[in-house]
């Protein structure tokens, strides 16, 4: 494992790879063998729902460390499914992508109208995931933010954020691919970011990484943080 600019850590035969994973409990455990230094330490998982989950999973069971959910959701294009502008989270945080507000000239109603119906997905994830549960005290643990996979990086910028504001002092990501050029704007808000599969280029694609790929359903995802909670 390398470290690249003294905090991130990715695998240097894994670079520029495709189909390294077989499936996102697969990632989780590679994941994990990297993470063993917090092993036991006081720390916290935090996945983010629903395709980040049973990476956390594999991780949090691997560290025998406690797992939580951090619920956050890409501001939609209103003319794409996966496509966004920006991206909100639960603690109701926003951020816009300034630059693809200007390149698709979305005008206010637009942003407020696909901010809001963000804002009302997160919300109704937050009662699903967390169950109204009280937060951990952050400030005396190490927090580290699961998915499985960045590509354009606006959803874990957000859960960044939104961990800082509920009172996070030390975050860690760790991702099992992703995008080098999306890293920079990550890396600038966190200690540290562990990610396996380091890729660049034009055409990139989080599902690529993984032989096996499909979307979590929400109602899996919660089935198996219950069941995580249940063998602690």
């Amino acid at each position: 494992m390398d470290g690249i600019a003294g905090k991130l850590y990715d695998i240097a035969g894994l670079r520029q790879q495709t189909g390294v994973f077989a499936d996102r409990r697969d990632a989780g455990r590679m994941l994990a063998a990297m993470l063993q230094d917090w092993k036991g330490v006081p720390a916290v998982v935090l996945g983010i729902p629903s395709g980040g989950i049973p990476v956390a999973v594999e991780v949090a069971e691997a560290l025998e460390l406690p797992l939580d959910a951090a619920v956050v959701s890409k501001i939609l294009l209103p003319w794409n499914t996966e496509a966004g502008f920006g991206a909100v989270g639960f603690d109701g945080s926003v951020w816009i992508n300034d630059e693809v507000v200007a390149y698709y000239n979305l005008d206010d109603a637009t942003i407020h109208k696909q901010t809001e119906e963000a804002l009302a997905k997160v919300r109704r994830r937050v009662g699903l995931f967390r169950d109204d549960r009280p937060w951990p005290d952050l400030q005396q643990q190490t927090i580290i933010l699961v998915d499985d996979g960045i590509a354009a990086g606006s959803t874990l910028r957000v859960a960044v954020d939104a961990v800082k504001n509920i009172g996070g002092k030390r975050i860690i990501v760790a991702v099992p691919t992703a995008h080098l050029e999306s890293l920079a704007g990550i890396l600038e808000k966190v200690d540290a970011l562990y990610c396996a599969n380091i890729r660049k280029g034009p055409q990139f694609a989080v599902a690529a990484a993984y032989r096996y790929w499909d979307d979590v359903d929400e109602a899996d995802a919660v089935s198996m943080l219950a069941l995580f909670r249940k063998n602690q």
